[in-house]
Formats: structure tokens, C-alpha cells, sequence
């Protein structure tokens, strides 16, 4: 089996992970200091969000040297000691690969604005004319006018994100020679941001791009193969049907893929992600299932609920209040008894909650951009602010709650975003302190991946479909059985019997609660989940 189907990954946004020079900035050095909690977790893979040099437009999802670490999170030197300590300690470091678009300020795009003769010009996508009212994700068009060439070129997220032109052979050398020069240097692979996107055709709908997996198979070639790359592709726009191209091994173009689909059932469908709904939860499983059923075999999965771009977990689909312990962990169980490879967001661990600021603490451009756009749209502030507080990228972004000293122990300075209040209840050292600890549920979780070998091979099935109170399936393996139930309520839940009749003759190897005696009838508590397993009986 490869590694990789039992590893689990955490991810690191250095800015608001741990800062080491007081400067309010987390940075690599802030990362070398919690190595050893990182290890203490027991997670396999840590993937470190962009520390290029970069004008920090989008926190680092603009670069301008990808050969370069940005001085505000450190030197080469550092990184290079961060990989070293990791593989010491058997783990591994992938590095996020930003290559749709760069930075305005790169070498490339300063040539290319500023002669249409410079080989460099071609290296991006211009237009005399904007050829379409397309929208930016970050708002406003994506043609941007240049006035040094007369011409508008095309940026999918900001207008200091230029989008490179991926039809031009010389821009994908470039790329292969970048993604060669960090594996040469040992880091392990990359997470590549929004590569679903490079095969792009202005004017075209975004997920038809069939030049992508043709890109894809290049880089396979000209860079992971003969070597063992771990490669995770941020693919938005991949439906069940597309992934699999995606992540089948013997098309050779990446390991696995991020799909999306669970994380948008609160969006008002066609609105954008700042018009929201209630949840439903049977609509969540289906969700599930439907992606569970197409990369079994066929493929690879991510499994996760967090990352830099999203709201906090226990906020979104929990409770952040009376039960927040109970439904993290309930939340992580249902997460992590599915196939794939998991990904733990920083503070996931701890159960970190959203935040609810004024606007004038929040620094993020899509929330900044968003404002304006939705106030020119008619939408009241108390509209605008709500989708805030629910859909935010700065909810995942504010600093690590550590301990319940000033600024949550993330920083000796001032940090560069406000720390969220509840630091003092939520913290790493308050965490590591109590017995049933959400940290001590996840370190449970990652033992239970490595020992079964079932979470990693076994099929999948939704039990009790029907009911939107509860999410439960069983996995299936070579005569072996895991069943899994979590209650999505703050109320006591009577578990269908069609459960309760199946895992009859099963151990419990993980619950939520303390406490669970399993009569004839299961009751499940608010926000109670269950883990059971069944061997194979001949292996008895």
C-alpha cells in the first residue's frame, strides 16, 4: 500500500502559526519551535502555505520569486533546518505551488507590461479589448488595462495576480525547472493551488479545460516521475466524473485532488458563497457518498472540512458553544473514517472557533473587495456582515491560540491580525492538560488510520440515508466491518434500528462521550459519535 493512504497531513499557514521574532508575523522559525507538537499529534506530512517572496497582496498567493523565502518569514537557511528536522523525525514537507497566476511585481510581468516585443510578454494573456464581462473571484472584471502596451491583461483573482499563460512552452519549462529545483532540494511535493485552472481559455467556462490534463501529464514527466512526490491538487472546479482524470495512477498527473462540493451546500445555489442557507445534512451525505463511490479504486481522495480559505469547522457544521468539544470530535470522526488522506487545518486540533470582528480588524481582500461590491448590490450591512462572520477567509486566519497568555502565546508583538477573544477557554496548553481532549481524539484517529488497514481500502456505505439527524456508514474489507455514526444535533437522537442491529456484535474502539453503555436501543447524546469495528471471523 502506498504511504500515503495511511498519512495524514497538517496544514501550516505560517503568518498565523507560531512568530518567533516578535514581529507579529508567524514565520519558519515560529514552525521549527512546535515541530515537536506537530510530532506529538502523530500527523505524517506537514504542507506549509506559500513563504515565497511576495508583495503579500493575498498572503503569499502572489509571488514574485519563487526561488526566494520572503524575509518576513525567514531565510532559506531555516527552511532548509525545518526539512531536516521533519525528516528526522520521519516526516515529510510539501510546499505550496502557486502557478496559475504570479505577482504583478515579478520579473516576468514587469518585462511583459512594459514592452509587447519582451519575450516575457507572451508569458501572460492579453487582450486589445476585454473579450468578456467575466467576473474575478476577488470581484470586479479580470482584464485589468496596462496602459505602457495599451492592452488588458487577464487575472482571475486580484489585479496583482496575473494569470500565466500556460500555452506557451516556455512559461511550463519555467514551471517544470522551479518544481525540479525544490525537489532537488528535498522538500517532498507540493499542494497546487487552483491547477484545475491552468488549461483555462478566456471566454470559456471554467471547468472546460481538457489542456489541463495534458499540462498535468507534462509536469508528471518533466518532474515527479522516477521520483516518490506526494502532489494534492486544489481542483474547484472537479466534479466526481472529472477527479478520477485527475488522480488515477496510470494517467500520471497528480495523487490525489481537493474537491469542494460538501463545503458549498450552505450557499444559495448560484449566488456566490456569501448568500447563504441552512445546512442539510442529508444533502452533506449524498455529497459524500457520491465522492466516496467514484475514487474507490479509481483514484484518491482528501478528506477535509478546513483550510486558509474556510470558516472554522466547529462553527460551520457543529456547535462553537455548549457542545464545541463534543461535535470537533464528532465532526473529525465522521471526517476520518472515510477513505482518502485527512487534512488537519492548524487550531482544528483545538477545536478553534470562528471570530466576529468589526469590520475595520478584517485584512482580507476577498472580504475587503466583497463589501463594496454587495453595498453597490443593495445588500444591507447586517447581511454583508453576517456572510462575514460565516464565510470569512480571516476566520481561519486569526493567529494560534497556544496558551492563555497575551495574544494567545502567538506572538511577543502585535499581531498582524487580531487574535480571537475565546483564546484564553481555547488553547494548545489548556488542551494538552485535559484527559479527553479534542488533540488526544485526533491523535486517536491517526492511530486508528495506521492500525486498520479497513479505513484505507473498504468500500463505502451510507446507513440510516434518510435521516438528516445523524451521518452513519459502514466500510466494508475482506470479511472486516467499521461502522461510524455521529449525531449532527444538540439533542439526544434514538439511532435508527437498522444501526443498532448491525454493529449488535462489535467493539467500540472510539466515542466522543466518556461514557457509552449501548443498550438494545442506542440513544445517541447531542453530538455523540460512535466508532465500531467487527473483524473478519475466521481471523478470530
Amino acid at each position: 500500500m502506498e504511504w500515503w493512504k495511511k498519512a495524514v497531513v497538517y496544514q501550516v499557514y505560517p503568518m498565523s502559526f507560531k512568530d518567533s521574532n516578535g514581529d507579529g508575523i508567524g514565520d519558519i522559525g515560529g514552525v521549527i519551535e512546535k515541530v515537536d507538537y506537530l510530532n506529538q499529534l502523530g500527523v505524517d506530512v506537514i504542507w506549509l502555505t506559500p513563504v515565497y517572496e511576495s508583495p503579500m497582496d493575498d498572503n503569499g498567493y502572489d509571488i514574485s520569486n519563487y526561488y526566494k523565502i520572503n524575509p518576513l518569514f525567514g531565510t532559506m537557511e531555516q527552511l532548509e533546518e525545518l526539512l531536516g528536522m521533519l525528516h528526522d523525525r520521519g516526516m515529510k514537507l510539501i510546499m505550496d505551488l502557486v502557478v496559475n497566476h504570479t505577482s504583478d511585481e515579478h520579473e516576468w510581468f514587469r518585462a511583459a507590461k512594459a514592452d509587447k516585443k519582451s519575450k516575457y510578454h507572451d508569458y501572460y494573456i492579453w487582450e486589445e479589448k476585454p473579450i468578456t464581462g467575466q467576473q474575478s473571484f476577488f470581484s470586479g472584471s479580470v482584464w485589468e488595462y496596462n496602459a505602457e502596451t495599451d492592452e488588458y491583461y487577464y487575472h482571475l483573482f486580484s489585479k496583482r495576480q496575473p494569470d500565466l499563460n500556460w500555452k506557451n512552452p516556455n512559461v511550463r519549462k519555467e514551471v517544470y525547472q522551479l518544481i525540479n529545483w525544490w525537489l532537488d532540494k528535498g522538500i517532498n511535493g507540493f499542494r497546487m493551488d487552483v491547477i484545475d485552472l491552468i488549461g483555462k481559455v478566456p471566454g470559456k467556462e471554467l471547468m472546460i479545460s481538457p489542456q489541463t490534463h495534458e499540462y498535468l501529464q507534462e509536469m508528471h514527466q518533466n518532474c515527479f516521475a522516477g521520483r516518490e512526490v506526494f502532489t494534492v491538487g486544489e481542483t474547484s472546479f472537479a466534479t466526481p466524473i472529472t477527479a478520477p482524470m485527475y488522480s488515477k495512477p496510470e494517467r500520471k498527473e497528480l495523487t490525489m485532488v481537493f474537491g469542494f462540493e460538501h463545503l458549498g451546500l450552505e450557499e444559495v445555489k448560484g449566488n456566490g458563497k456569501w448568500d447563504l442557507k441552512k445546512l442539510d445534512v442529508n444533502e452533506l451525505k449524498q455529497v459524500f457518498k457520491i465522492w466516496q463511490h467514484a475514487l474507490y479504486k479509481n483514484g484518491w481522495n482528501s478528506l477535509f472540512w478546513s483550510n486558509h480559505d474556510q470558516p472554522r469547522i466547529v462553527s460551520r457544521m457543529g456547535d462553537d458553544g455548549r457542545y464545541r468539544r463534543e461535535s470537533a470530535k464528532m465532526l473529525a470522526m465522521v471526517l476520518h473514517g472515510m477513505q482518502g488522506t485527512p487534512y488537519i487545518y492548524q487550531g482544528e486540533e483545538i477545536g478553534m472557533t470562528n471570530v466576529e470582528f468589526p469590520l475595520e480588524d478584517y485584512k482580507d481582500v476577498e472580504t475587503i473587495n466583497m463589501v463594496q461590491e454587495k453595498l453597490a448590490a443593495g445588500w444591507s450591512m447586517e447581511k454583508i456582515m453576517k456572510g462575514i462572520y460565516a464565510k470569512g477567509r480571516d476566520n481561519a486566519r486569526t493567529p494560534m491560540q497556544w496558551s492563555a497568555k497575551e495574544y494567545a502565546g502567538f506572538t511577543n508583538g502585535t499581531p498582524w491580525i487580531k487574535v480571537n477573544p475565546n483564546y484564553s477557554e481555547i488553547n494548545v496548553e489548556k488542551e494538552l492538560s485535559i484527559e479527553e481532549s479534542i488533540f488526544s481524539f485526533y491523535q486517536s484517529l491517526i492511530q486508528i488510520r495506521k492500525t486498520y488497514d479497513i479505513i484505507s481500502e473498504g468500500d463505502f456505505k451510507l446507513l440510516a440515508e434518510e435521516d438528516a439527524r445523524i451521518f452513519s456508514y459502514v466500510r466494508t474489507w475482506n470479511g472486516q466491518e467499521l461502522y461510524v455514526v455521529g449525531n449532527f444535533t444538540g439533542e439526544e437522537v434514538v439511532c435508527p434500528s437498522e444501526i443498532s442491529k448491525l454493529v449488535k456484535n462489535t467493539d467500540i474502539i472510539l466515542t466522543n462521550y466518556k461514557e457509552t453503555q449501548l443498550q438494545e436501543e442506542i440513544v445517541l447524546r447531542p453530538y455523540e459519535s460512535i466508532m465500531w469495528y467487527k473483524a473478519d471471523d475466521s481471523m478470530e
